[in-house]
């Protein structure tokens, strides 16, 4: 398995129309051997949508990993002090939590797991998630692709004639992200 005993953070954000895929991901890498941890934004803990509940995500991310959901800033903020992560996946990656990356803001759950997690030049893997990526947040994007142990899983519009700013991370290229930051390398190609 590819991702045998590799200790994985699964950080989610509110991108909520994408957590069946972001769950179908973690499954997998799991499937792939990983240990894996999940972390969650306040939106994706506290918000019911109308594709899913925050129980019933929370019920499956404690169900995929085998451990409790890290939910707090306290939480998240010895991640780094106790190296408890090989890699940290943000997936999805909304625009609020990238501009927030990009500014060194570590005021959420996630952000300061990506904050406490980088102190150890170990890589974080984005998966992109955002109706303003070629809006508001492409500079923001453009600064995380020059950030040292910063990835991105490859990414591409996904309904450019409706939501031509949107832009998605590519759910076939997960893994193969995974894999290459292990190595300190970015998958390419990184739009699609």
């Amino acid at each position: 398995m590819k991702l045998e005993n590799k200790r994985i953070g699964f950080a989610l954000c509110g991108s909520f129309c994408t957590f069946d895929v972001a769950l179908e991901c973690m499954e997998e890498i799991k499937q792939e051997g990983a240990d894996l941890t999940a972390i969650i934004s306040q939106a994706a803990d506290e918000n019911d949508t109308r594709f899913m509940t925050a129980d019933a995500l929370k019920e499956s991310l404690t169900q995929i990993s085998g451990k409790p959901v890290i939910r707090s800033i306290v939480e998240a903020e010895p991640i780094g002090p106790k190296k408890m992560f090989d890699l940290l996946l943000v997936l999805p990656a909304t625009g609020n939590t990238i501009a927030k990356m990009a500014n060194g803001i570590a005021d959420t759950t996630v952000t300061m797991a990506i904050k406490s997690h980088l102190r150890n030049n170990r890589p974080v893997v984005v998966a992109i998630s955002t109706n303003d990526a070629l809006g508001g947040n492409a500079k923001n994007i453009g600064a995380l692709l020059n950030m040292k142990n910063v990835y991105f899983v490859s990414f591409g519009q996904d309904d450019p004639h409706n939501k031509p700013k949107s832009m998605i991370f590519k759910r076939e290229m997960v893994l193969g992200a995974l894999e290459w930051a292990f190595e300190g390398r970015q998958v390419q190609p990184v739009v699609m």
